[in-house]
């Protein structure tokens, strides 16, 4: 039986409006509904994995005599469109625009992740900026 390869976009084009540290709603599946915090980005494959969320039992075959076998419980991949950000200004699930805006000391135009919703700038939790 022929198992599908998953599709693996070169690194450089592989870009998503979600980043480690965000929060965000799950749309679909099991957890719909539920808040969660990105805890990996794969943007080569779109997916996301989320905190505590879309969780599933594996069966881990014991390696050698350091790692004991068993069933463990692990967070699997959520793909990026069954998840949307939740804004750190106005506190609602949203799409993300990207704007120029003049940021730091310098007052360099930068590009920034911005709410549609609200019009602000959403922070990036893993800066401590």
């Amino acid at each position: 039986m022929a198992v599908k390869q998953k599709e693996h976009k070169p690194l450089h084009l592989a870009k998503l409006n979600i980043k480690k540290g965000d929060t965000v709603v799950i749309l679909t599946g099991k957890d719909k509904g539920k808040e969660g915090t990105i805890s990996r980005a794969l943007p080569q494959i779109n997916k996301v994995i989320v905190e505590g969320r879309n969780i599933v039992k594996k069966h881990i075959r014991p390696q050698g005599q350091t790692q004991q076998g068993g069933v463990i419980e692990k967070a699997m991949p959520i793909h990026v469109s069954n998840v949307m950000l939740k804004c750190t200004e106005c506190g609602e699930r949203t799409r993300v625009a990207h704007d120029r805006r003049p940021m730091g000391a310098d007052q360099k135009k930068r590009v920034v992740r911005v709410c549609k919703k609200c019009g602000k700038v959403i922070q990036d939790r893993t800066r401590s900026s």
